[in-house]
């Protein structure tokens, strides 16, 4: 693994209807919108961390949430998973941002693992 520590970078909800979960998620919590990529997807600042909405199309977990991990190297990250008892259930890929991959913990937790490009 790099020596940069990985982070969660946001906690991934699928949604059916962007714009419905960025009008409920804001009158019922008060997440502030941080931006929105058309009807695919938005992220919202719930108090420090962000809350990634992804419509169907964006959607990469299946329909889980999932918190996405930011990590310097997804393979690297990757080998260290499945050495440490994790499955991947998505390769690495090219997202619109970043190159992501999908995986589980040991304990079937599903994570979505990615790097900047």
């Amino acid at each position: 693994m790099s020596d940069t520590p990985a982070r969660i970078g946001n906690v991934l909800h699928p949604v059916a209807d962007i714009g419905a979960a960025v009008t409920f998620y804001g009158s019922v919590f008060g997440f502030a919108t941080k931006f929105v990529d058309g009807e695919r997807y938005a992220a919202l600042d719930a108090g420090g961390t962000t809350l990634a909405l992804a419509a169907p199309e964006e959607d990469v977990t299946g329909g889980v949430p999932a918190a996405s991990i930011k990590v310097a190297d997804v393979p690297s990250a990757l080998t260290a998973l499945l050495e440490a008892g994790g499955t991947v259930v998505r390769a690495p890929e090219e997202g619109p941002h970043e190159v992501r991959a999908v995986a589980r913990d040991p304990w079937g937790n599903t994570v979505v693992v990615y790097a900047a490009r």
